[in-house]
């Protein structure tokens, strides 16, 4: 069989899709901090942009591109319609999770539960690419323990060695993904909630460098406790990009540096002061039925381990005694200004 080779490249960081967190305010901030890097919506499923309120779930605004639509489901045709729907947005790439290890997604068919079904996803891939011309990827793990999800009728439900995971893609890739982004974890589908795994499971990168190791013509993206600027360099060494996720929800003032990882790319130099001056901007511009906690929750770490961060914490903590507006412009006072003013080279 003739090795596709996509045209696309892939992103050198992007910013994982997370639930209760990539919504849009998130995205605005993030973007103002990376000009580069890719962002995600959070997950969405076909039957939701198919029945749902499309505005609200699709919407976003030009200042957040580039950016992919993640979409969750374990029916090609619905996926390929949902998809056919989601052109009317312009999304910069689609996105199937493969990944939630959350028993309300696995245990309906979908995400990291489809590791079990890669002929399924390879169908799926297929149907989506005859409803778009963006670019197709797929986020997963590297295994799955799928015992209390999976059917008995499986001879294995335990699919966490290497091998398993160079079956699924072997078969995926069929279908001429654009990039795998990978999870370097398993998914423990039954038993640990989302948060635990993220932590539980072994991180195991070395498989996914072996994998571009083993399919070098392939795009591939590593995700999965990466936390730092240094780590994101090393990562890039063996793989084709970075994906980050909740450090750039924790200490999202690192995001400023990782615009220097792209082609001819320089560390966005943007100081706190600057960020906080924008925020204010956008508070003053939004719709008066979006409560202001909704934008600064996504801020509590813009001071993480500096100077300033409990008071900053503290000043955009609700319930609020003045207007939030007038809030921001008071921490333009009382912060420490040389934490402020400091750049991301400072």
């Amino acid at each position: 069989m003739k090795k596709y080779i996509s045209e696309i490249k892939s992103p050198k960081v992007s910013i994982a899709p997370m639930v209760d967190r990539t919504d849009r305010h998130f995205r605005y901030f993030a973007r103002l901090l990376t000009k580069r890097a890719l962002l995600y919506t959070e997950m969405i499923t076909a039957q939701a942009i198919i029945h749902g309120d499309r505005n609200m779930l699709l919407d976003f605004d030009i200042v957040e591109r580039p950016l992919a639509l993640q979409i969750a489901g374990c029916d090609a045709k619905n996926i390929g319609k949902a998809v056919k729907i989601a052109e009317g947005w312009d999304y910069d790439e689609i996105n199937l999770n493969v990944g939630c290890p959350s028993d309300r997604v696995s245990g309906n068919d979908m995400g990291a539960s489809l590791m079990a079904y890669p002929e399924l996803v390879r169908d799926i891939v297929k149907e989506t690419r005859r409803n778009t011309d963006k670019p197709i990827t797929v986020k997963h793990r590297i295994g799955i323990d799928g015992k209390g999800i999976l059917p008995d009728s499986f001879e294995r439900t335990l699919l966490d060695k290497y091998e398993d995971l160079k079956n699924f893609v072997d078969t995926v890739g069929q279908s001429k993904v654009d990039r795998f982004i990978v999870h370097a974890r398993i998914a423990i589908l039954a038993g640990l909630s989302p948060k635990e795994n993220r932590e539980v499971p072994p991180i195991r990168y070395e498989d996914v460098y072996k994998l571009k190791r083993d399919y070098p013509h392939l795009n591939i993206e590593i995700n999965g406790g990466i936390k730092t600027i240094k780590e994101i360099e090393n990562h890039l060494n063996h793989v084709d990009g970075v994906m980050i996720g909740r450090a750039a929800y924790d200490t999202p003032f690192m995001l400023a540096k990782v615009d220097k990882f792209f082609e001819g790319g320089k560390i966005n130099n943007i100081s706190r002061r600057e960020v906080i001056e924008e925020l204010i901007q956008y508070l003053s511009n939004l719709n008066t039925n979006t409560k202001p906690h909704n934008v600064l929750k996504h801020t509590m770490g813009l001071f993480h381990g500096v100077k300033g961060s409990k008071m900053w914490r503290q000043l955009i903590t609700s319930p609020w005694d003045k207007d939030v507006v007038d809030i921001l412009k008071e921490s333009l006072e009382t912060l420490p200004k040389e934490i402020l003013d400091a750049r991301p080279m400072f």
